[in-house]
């Protein structure tokens, strides 16, 4: 039985109750800046039409609705103005889950916490008349990793709790070639949220390639317990779960402090580099409850509101 299945034997079989579900609709997905969308939703776009929002003035032309003039400006200046007013539209928000094998680890399961953590944004999402699409980013050989397709609205919930129900820990994680390629391919960028462990060297160039086409990135960085705080002692033999590759190691208390230091050197530098290019960057223990994660930590993140 694999950790995932040990973590589901003893988890609800849904990803959330309705009574959850119920406060999630409290929480709104922040914006960190004007998004152009599909349809009428929620979200400030850069184009101009009608809301509650002024924007700007244009002067008049032929066929204008003659509601919109402003005739204070017309009382002034003798000139016949529009008012132009903020257009709200939604955005797609997209949630990139990593499925490789190392996610599959842990107590509670590294890859079952990513997955209710994605099923609360995505329904905070579509909550707020956003599209949500997900996109799973473990890699196995020949296969096409498994998606949801954009979908707006709080009816699609079930389905993307299914969705979401159904992946699976499979491959290897190869964050820069997963990630470049679905910022080449995606024709709306948006709000993005990395959901992983962060065991892969590409990492970085994966993080770059989805910034540079204008997504808002969100990198959750979730590791369990035991990789925080090992508890480990004496010769031990260490087993790549991706890899199967086998290191012998001896395990002291000098050995766990060199540990610990490059775990914290190599979380200091996760966030100096999302810092330095307007990413935000969440460490997530698995034993941090998800409600306080949501309610608190993202919020302090300025990732909720």
């Amino acid at each position: 039985m694999s950790e995932r299945d040990r973590s589901r034997a003893t988890s609800p079989k849904r990803l959330f109750d309705e009574r959850f579900l119920r406060r999630l609709e409290q929480l709104a997905l922040l914006s960190r800046r004007a998004i152009s969308g599909r349809t009428q939703g929620e979200r400030r776009s850069p184009k101009r039409g009608q809301s509650v929002e002024f924007a700007d003035f244009r002067p008049y032309v032929p066929g204008d609705d003659f509601r919109r003039i402003d005739w204070n400006a017309y009382a002034r200046l003798e000139r016949f103005f529009i008012k132009l007013y903020v257009e709200e539209q939604d955005q797609t928000v997209h949630l990139l889950v990593d499925t490789s094998r190392s996610m599959d680890w842990g107590e509670p399961n590294k890859l079952w916490y990513a997955l209710r953590a994605a099923g609360a944004l995505g329904y905070i999402a579509l909550a707020g008349l956003d599209r949500v699409t997900i996109q799973a980013v473990g890699t196995v050989q020949g296969r096409r990793a498994p998606s949801f397709a954009a979908h707006r609205g709080k009816h699609h919930a079930a389905a993307l709790f299914r969705f979401l129900e159904a992946l699976e820990a499979e491959g290897q994680a190869t964050l820069g070639e997963r990630l470049a390629r679905y910022a080449s391919a995606t024709k709306l960028p948006g709000p993005v949220v990395l959901l992983s462990d962060l065991m892969d060297e590409g990492w970085e160039s994966g993080l770059r390639a989805l910034a540079s086409r204008g997504f808002e990135v969100t990198v959750l960085h979730i590791l369990a317990p035991d990789e925080v705080q090992p508890n480990l002692v004496g010769d031990l033999k260490l087993v790549d779960v991706e890899t199967r590759q086998e290191v012998p190691v001896t395990v002291d208390h000098e050995t766990l402090q060199r540990y610990q230091r490059r775990l914290e050197d190599w979380q200091a530098g996760l966030r100096r580099f999302c810092g330095a290019r307007g990413m935000s960057y969440v460490p997530v223990e698995t034993s941090l409850p998800l409600e306080e994660l949501l309610f608190t930590g993202l919020r302090h993140s300025r990732v909720l509101t």
